[in-house]
């Protein structure tokens, strides 16, 4: 009998250590760790002493050595430890310094070229049997190349068509970014008497949104999510491009359902700021002007590792009023994530000087930089529309790691 309640004791308190356990140790975050992330040893001794993975876990670096063809190699891991001395999972990290970068926050414009032309719709072509269209490309499609032959405009299609005499070719084009290819009849226009694919195309973007950082090498990360095509929504494959400064006309404020916008203008031409090299998941990357006067290298930040974001207090930085200003912030979400997404974290804006002015977040704060504990962590990336107040952040790293 004693014996029985001895193990129902000694039961019950296994169950309990196992609640207290998993109440107290963050699991997610853990499982989520991916080799060779970067650390740097302030994030090492950030994550132990705010328990950042839990009140019953310690991590720490320990250095792996062995021989390969008679050559030693090593790699660092970092070790993670529940009640500091059962390991429950271990990656390898590259240990790095902290790298800092010139704070953003001003709206910038993007014009920027395809690689490649994006179907916008399509086009009846009337020929001697009637109208005929094309019923195999979709909006929103990337057409790249035709019999092979790469795809800028609509004079490179044009001329492949000319020379294929009317016999099928092959059309080489992306549909939610991968890569698919069909074969097409061109179609004899009656009226011009030219060969046609029966689509509108359009080989170009422009768009408004904010610079969020800039390295001392004069690298730029912008936006914080992709340019898309503002008719399609697909994602536009950038061949080269340009920024320019932005003179702000006035603010659209956001409400529940409808989302508000920046209302800016900029002018092509020879007021570029920089170019563009690269249009990722995580915003825009290139160079900027070292004599632009979009950065103020007084604004200098570290960057923060994905691993030390947490939910609290936070400050969004932005020029929506004029000038570059912070604004209080709350995280609310963060998520765990192995590889780039746009959407990193979650934050509700608590500051009344900008829900005033805007209602929230707004179309072209996109990029808008937002700091922790006096660290880079992220940028704004998308607005809840149900609720202008909330939006969506990418991390930080995940946009240092696009800089060239």
């Amino acid at each position: 009998m004693v014996k029985k309640i001895v193990l129902k004791l000694f039961g019950v308190l296994l169950a309990v250590c196992f609640v207290i356990t998993i109440k107290n140790v963050d699991f997610e975050s853990i499982v989520a760790l991916c080799d060779d992330t970067p650390i740097t040893l302030e994030t090492l001794d950030k994550l132990n002493s705010e328990h950042l993975l839990g009140n019953f876990v310690d991590t720490k670096l320990t250095e792996d050595i062995w021989t390969t063809g008679g050559v030693k190699e090593k790699s660092t891991s970092l070790v993670v430890k529940l009640f500091g001395f059962i390991p429950i999972k271990k990656t390898t990290v590259v240990v790095c310094d902290d790298e800092s970068v010139y704070l953003g926050g001003v709206p910038l414009g993007f014009s920027v070229s395809t690689k490649g032309v994006i179907v916008v719709g399509s086009n009846s072509v009337l020929t001697d049997e009637g109208k005929k269209t094309n019923t195999e490309l979709e909006n929103g499609d990337i057409v790249t190349k035709v019999n092979g032959i790469d795809i800028f405009n609509v004079e490179d299609i044009k001329e492949q068509l000319d020379k294929s005499n009317g016999n099928d070719v092959e059309v080489t084009y992306l549909r939610n970014n991968k890569e698919h290819k069909c074969s097409l009849t061109p179609i004899l226009d009656s009226e011009s008497g030219e060969y046609k694919l029966g689509i509108w195309i359009r080989n170009d973007a422009q768009g408004i949104g904010t610079l969020t950082f800039v390295t001392e090498d004069n690298d730029f990360g912008a936006l914080g999510h992709a340019i898309t095509d503002f008719e399609t929504g697909a994602t536009v494959p950038v061949s080269d491009g340009n920024i320019y400064p932005c003179t702000m006309l006035g603010i659209t404020k956001g409400s529940k359902g409808k989302a508000g916008e920046l209302r800016c203008l900029f002018v092509e031409g020879s007021m570029s700021n920089g170019t563009v090299e690269k249009n990722t998941t995580c915003g825009v990357f290139g160079d900027i002007n070292e004599d632009t006067t979009l950065v103020d290298k007084n604004l200098s930040c570290p960057i923060a590792s994905r691993l030390v974001v947490k939910v609290g207090k936070a400050k969004l930085i932005s020029a929506v009023s004029g000038i570059r200003e912070e604004y209080d912030i709350e995280i609310i979400k963060t998520y765990n994530q192995h590889s780039t997404n746009d959407k990193s974290f979650i934050f509700r804006v608590k500051d009344e000087r900008l829900l005033n002015l805007t209602g929230g977040i707004v179309q072209g704060m996109s990029g808008s930089p937002i700091v922790q504990d006096g660290k880079l962590i992220g940028a704004v990336t998308h607005v809840f529309l149900y609720d202008p107040t909330k939006g969506y952040g990418v991390y930080a790293d995940f946009m240092l790691d696009e800089v060239s």
